[in-house]
């Protein structure tokens, strides 16, 4: 079953379900806020992806971070973040079993799907 994670009231997370409801796609949603995440997932998905791209830098969670914070990110402290606040991981995030993609764009989908 593919899962996709984030959060409820995203608009982007609204856009990717939305797309998936009427491809006739089956998923199970995965709300950070409610559900939370395991650390050894995002351990794996790091390791995948990589934590600049799981790392959501445009959001209000990323502005509402301590300068220093921000400028001062590394691997071990984003992990940290990301971990506190799920909510900061860029959304969707699409896990297929094999694999794993960040972000929505309906051509990409349509690639996947």
């Amino acid at each position: 079953m593919i899962t996709i994670y984030g959060i409820k009231n995203c608009d982007t997370m609204k856009k990717a379900m939305r797309w998936l409801d009427e491809h006739g796609v089956d998923y199970r949603f995965h709300d950070y806020r409610k559900e939370g995440l395991d650390s050894s997932q995002l351990n794996a998905w790091e390791k995948e992806i990589g934590w600049e791209t799981l790392l959501n830098r445009r959001g209000m969670l990323w502005r509402k971070l301590p300068e220093i914070s921000r400028d001062n990110i590394n691997r071990e402290n984003a992990l940290q973040i990301m971990q506190d606040n799920p909510a900061i991981i860029k959304r969707p995030l699409l896990d297929l079993g094999n694999r794993r993609v960040v972000g929505f764009k309906p051509e990409d989908y349509g690639q996947l799907f």
